[in-house]
């Protein structure tokens, strides 16, 4: 949807005799900003051309026991709504609370944010969102609490760009490229949903496609699942917006996915199939752009794709054969995991309370 315009300049003579051939070696500023982005991404923040900040040569064993990733959730406040913006066919009426999720990957060869929450309480009620966020809610605070600083983070991805799912991008510096599919950022301009996108949020994103390297354009519909990283790939979802999409972690005990808002609410929509009479038939949210097929194929993807389900608003989930079985205990995965029936995040609230 927009078009970076790239100004060409006319060398000089001189200019000339100082250009470096194509092909031998890098510009100095480009040469320089690739090494600092290498030392970042194998978590060392040293000289890059000291050559003893490089890291060791691994084998084949240590580099596999090295990538048995994690995923860890960050709480990023709550946000309260009228149950039917969760779940269709609720009975409107009933304010209820839910948690706003990132999380975060660890074990490869930097720490992966997936998410990064709403920036503030005033771009939420513009949507009618009722926002809870205290200072242990802060990005800063939660990457603390598994001893991440903003500055060791090597990538984001983003589910999509929803208000609250993308608030707080414009923390991580430009190094850090923001993994995001282009048709998300296509529809999140188009103005079809209003403030659901909040402009701060796409102003910069716009900012940044402008910074060299600071967005990674993924065209999942087109190509197909992508890996990001060794163990972490993403696939094109859709139902929720046009260009939402799934972040896949090989986990050692399985694949996890983290769906930002193709679920909201997992007891309602898939266990129980509120008002649905099809066999393990789940039920759409009221808040999604496409059609009901397709939100209804969003979800039935990711529950045969994984066998842990990670949605932005609510408890992880254990699948097995496109069912869920039991409910993430804690906040990482893998991890303990309680059997049926057990409690999801959602909560009923009253303002004035």
């Amino acid at each position: 949807m927009y078009t970076l315009m790239v100004a060409v300049g006319v060398l000089t003579d001189e200019a000339r005799q100082r250009t470096v051939p194509l092909g031998q070696r890098d510009p100095p500023d480009r040469r320089r900003r690739l090494q600092r982005r290498s030392a970042h991404e194998h978590g060392n923040h040293r000289d890059p051309a000291n050559n003893l900040s490089r890291p060791p040569s691994r084998t084949s064993t240590e580099r596999h026991v090295r990538m048995s990733l994690t995923v860890h959730t960050l709480e990023l406040g709550r946000a309260a709504a009228d149950s039917t913006f969760f779940v269709r066919h609720r009975v409107p009426g009933t304010l209820v609370s839910a948690p706003v999720h990132g999380y975060l990957i660890l074990g490869g060869d930097a720490p992966i944010v997936v998410d990064t929450g709403f920036r503030n309480d005033d771009v939420m009620a513009r949507v009618g969102l009722h926002p809870e966020l205290r200072d242990e809610n802060s990005m800063e605070a939660q990457l603390d609490r598994y001893g991440v600083s903003i500055d060791e983070v090597g990538m984001v991805i983003q589910t999509h760009l929803h208000v609250d799912h993308a608030g707080h991008i414009d923390k991580f510096p430009t190094t850090t490229p923001v993994v995001v599919n282009r048709a998300e950022m296509e529809f999140a301009a188009s103005g079809l949903q209003g403030l659901g996108y909040a402009p701060e949020d796409l102003k910069h994103m716009i900012d940044r496609t402008h910074a060299p390297d600071a967005v990674r354009w993924l065209d999942l519909e087109l190509t197909g699942p992508v890996s990001v990283a060794p163990g972490v790939r993403c696939e094109h979802a859709g139902g929720h917006t046009d260009g939402s999409l799934v972040v896949y972690v090989d986990t050692e005990h399985g694949p996890a996915a983290i769906c930002g808002d193709i679920l909201y609410d997992i007891e309602d929509q898939v266990i129980t199939g509120l008002m649905q009479n099809g066999f393990l038939e789940p039920q759409v949210s009221n808040n999604f752009s496409g059609s009901l097929r397709g939100e209804t194929a969003a979800i039935k993807k990711v529950l045969n794709n994984a066998t842990f389900v990670l949605p932005g608003h609510d408890i992880g989930a254990k699948v097995e054969n496109g069912q869920v079985i039991g409910r993430v205990e804690g906040l990482t995965v893998p991890g303990p995991v309680i059997a049926l029936p057990s409690p999801g995040a959602s909560r009923e609230v009253s303002l004035n309370s």
